[in-house]
């Protein structure tokens, strides 16, 4: 008989303790391989806030937020000046606009307060009802008057690169983006519920002050606020609000986050703090990016402690059987079997119980995983906002402030790859676990053995 078979066999031999052995390698496995899963997505999400969120600044005109506030205008040559210094990898010029129907703009209906605004008109209708605060916003203060159902803005944003307004690549799930975003084009992209609110699609035409755009695209950004938007190249909407050189924001990407502040400085002074106001979306995802890889580092030693675990299981079930099978390896080193065969059929036979625990491990992980990552995510977030200076009662959840979302937003995903490695691995220390009983068969004397029996 082959060492495989006997190997084979003798895993079997005992069914009871072979499914014992196997179920308590199974959750060994398992929590290993998830906690694996759980640290490569938070290692993603890490690389992923530090490269798009956590480099990003934003760069308003001094004084003012959005359509709010005073102070001057941003220029391209500003925009120029910011992309000169240090460390400033990329600068995007936005221009905003406000869309507003074309029933509505005849009612009157305008901005906050009742009253009319420069709002551009178009085809579209809000994807957002005004519902109590778009009415109460909008309240002219009058009393025993008859009010219209009113309709809420679109926001329309003219922007120099295929990203949203905090510096992120768009999110196109259907069709395509702008291609040239710094030449005038008659195409746009339409964030999804405002597409099917006014039942459009890719292809589909709509107005804006009498011309004629084509939906070359949809956009998904996650929110009712952000969907309820469209973009167009910024010279397209630099020539609809008939302000060529303008623009209402930049955003700043910087080559990592160690230089963030440093660029924050830097351009601070050369724009002017008289001329541009410049600040971090995120304020504190240096803090949060600290708190995931204080997750990170707590389930890659989860990881090496089930791995440590599992293998420990391994050596005391292969001592119990060397022990139970001194007779039997007595005999067949008496007959002539090397020690090296002998060894080789308890490592085979532990790797049999291993590759049945791996698989149903892998099988616990594929649907525990993604629960422990969100699990220690959430431990970790919730530790961190509720220790923060200043903060009271149950309030502590904003710490983070929008970075909050983004840290809770971690998906794991047990990918092929990291399951082979994460098995890999459990194989490993399964033939180290098993490599020490196997050599204590080396010790056994034929002759002491058969004189005992």
């Amino acid at each position: 008989m082959s060492v495989l078979a006997r190997s084979v066999g003798n895993a079997f031999r005992n069914k009871v303790r072979t499914g014992a052995v196997v179920a308590v390698l199974a959750v060994a496995i398992g929590l290993a391989l998830s906690m694996l899963v759980a640290n490569q997505a938070v290692a993603a999400k890490v690389a992923e806030l530090n490269t798009s969120v956590g480099t990003v600044l934003t760069v308003n005109p001094a004084g003012g937020q959005g359509f709010e506030g005073g102070g001057e205008p941003l220029t391209s040559a500003q925009a120029a000046t910011a992309a000169a210094v240090p460390n400033v990898t990329s600068v995007v010029g936005t221009q905003a606009l406000r869309l507003s129907n074309a029933t509505a703009a005849a009612a009157g209906q305008g901005g906050p307060g009742g009253q009319p605004t420069a709002a551009l008109t178009t085809s579209l209708t809000a994807a957002v009802d005004a519902g109590t605060l778009g009415n109460r916003n909008q309240d002219t203060g009058t009393t025993g008057t008859a009010q219209p159902a009113r309709t809420l803005s679109i926001t329309a944003t003219g922007i120099g690169a295929e990203v949203d307004t905090t510096g992120k690549a768009l999110e196109i799930t259907d069709g395509t983006g702008l291609g040239d975003y710094t030449a005038v084009s008659d195409t746009a992209i339409l964030g999804t519920t405002l597409a099917e609110k006014n039942g459009v699609s890719v292809g589909s035409t709509f107005t804006i002050n009498d011309q004629t755009y084509t939906v070359a695209g949809l956009f998904d950004a996650g929110t009712a606020f952000g969907n309820n938007a469209l973009y167009l190249t910024l010279p397209a909407a630099q020539a609809l609000a008939g302000l060529p050189d303008e623009l209402s924001t930049m955003i700043v990407t910087v080559d990592s986050m160690e230089n963030v502040d440093d660029a924050k400085i830097e351009l601070q002074s050369a724009l002017g703090a008289d001329k541009a106001d410049v600040t971090q979306g995120q304020r504190n995802l240096e803090t949060a990016v600290s708190s995931l890889d204080s997750v990170r580092n707590i389930s890659l030693l989860a990881f090496v402690a089930a791995l440590g675990t599992a293998g420990v299981i391994i050596l005391l079930i292969m001592v119990m059987l060397v022990r139970e099978r001194r007779r039997e390896i007595g005999v067949l080193k008496a007959i002539g079997a090397p020690n090296r065969t002998i060894g080789l059929q308890f490592v085979l036979e532990a790797l049999v119980l291993v590759t049945l625990g791996s698989a149903v491990g892998a099988a616990v992980a594929s649907f525990a995983s993604g629960g422990i990552a969100s699990a220690l995510v959430s431990t970790s977030t919730t530790s961190t906002t509720t220790a923060g200076p200043g903060q009271r009662g149950g309030g502590g959840g904003a710490a983070f402030g929008g970075a909050n979302q983004l840290l809770t937003s971690v998906t794991a995903s047990a990918s092929p790859g990291v399951i082979a490695a994460g098995i890999a691995a459990v194989f490993g220390v399964a033939i180290i676990g098993s490599l020490v009983p196997a050599l204590l068969t080396a010790r056994i004397r034929p002759i002491e053995v058969l004189r005992g029996e």
